[in-house]
């Protein structure tokens, strides 16, 4: 895949997709949105309509039609889907988190090395402007001592147009807004070394305290379930260098999708594995599953 326009379809017809994924695919200059796959078809027609694509009844007839595919699926459809369109020859554009087992996403790990396809994983805030850049500058700082992020999110009430879904309600805070987090603080403090410790609080929030490879400890407390008013997202970061915070951001999810597009794009093209890649997205779901098993450990009273 050298250059001109990259054929690219959607699996996935819901809320994500509608809000982040086809507005970016359809307006990508280096894409050529082709289709859309849904597990409701009526839905598929609807979706293809708006963005006068056509929609495949059938995801194997959609493999077979382009070059890439994005995935705006809940993560247990997900890696199946990731790895049936890797062994077809498609590159994957992912969402987080990559799965729910660290078999599964392992399974889309070796299905995209043995055939050779580029893959980036959404995660957004590393794809936001000034998060991205903010990121990137303290990963190449020395000496952090401790970081601290919460994820603090409301999304089971109000008008959220994930309140109703299924997998969010079974998994909670942990998957859902855990990887965001992991995927701040890994690239900084670097790689996590133990989950030392993993704590229920209110509703579905969780509390987590890390250890990291370079030597920094780390706490993390995430909830789908926090108040309206208290939600919010914050990151710190203290060490040699002082404090600093990560900065808000000023761009929505559809610059940042089409940011990671470009990601994929340059992947695929230069063979050069981006840091957000299927790899990564192991990792995250791995470090996830530590602490889901922590969490079980507490409430069986072992």
């Amino acid at each position: 895949m050298k250059g001109g326009s990259v054929r690219i379809g959607l699996l996935g017809t819901g809320p994500w997709a509608r809000i982040a994924y086809a507005p970016a695919l359809s307006g990508h200059p280096e894409l050529e949105f082709t289709g859309v796959w849904g597990r409701r078809k009526e839905a598929a027609g609807e979706l293809a309509g708006e963005y006068g694509i056509r929609p495949y009844p059938d995801v194997d007839a959609l493999l077979a039609d382009v070059d890439a595919v994005a995935i705006a699926l809940p993560p247990s459809v997900q890696a199946s889907l990731a790895v049936r369109a890797a062994r077809a020859g498609r590159h994957l554009l992912l969402d987080k988190p990559l799965a729910l087992t660290s078999e599964d996403g392992r399974g889309v790990v070796e299905a995209a090395e043995e055939t050779g396809v580029a893959s980036v994983v959404f995660f957004t805030t590393r794809f936001g402007v000034e998060t991205a850049g903010w990121i990137a500058e303290q990963a190449v700082e020395d000496g952090w001592f401790t970081g601290s992020a919460q994820w603090l999110g409301a999304v089971f009430s109000g008008d959220s147009p994930f309140a109703a879904s299924p997998w969010r309600h079974e998994k909670g805070a942990l998957w859902d807004v855990g990887p965001h987090a992991l995927s701040v603080l890994l690239p900084v403090l670097g790689d996590v070394e133990q989950v030392e410790a993993a704590v229920h609080g209110p509703g579905d929030t969780v509390h987590l305290v890390l250890t990291h490879t370079g030597g920094a400890s780390s706490t993390v407390t995430l909830s789908l379930t926090a108040p309206a008013h208290a939600a919010g997202v914050s990151v710190e970061l203290r060490g040699e260098a002082g404090v600093t915070t990560l900065p808000e951001r000023s761009d929505g999810p559809v610059p940042a999708l089409a940011r990671a597009a470009d990601a994929l794009l340059a992947a695929a093209r230069t063979g050069r594995p981006h840091p957000c890649d299927a790899a990564f997205g192991l990792r995250v779901v791995e470090v996830l599953e530590a602490a889901e098993t922590q969490l079980r450990s507490v409430l069986d009273g072992e």
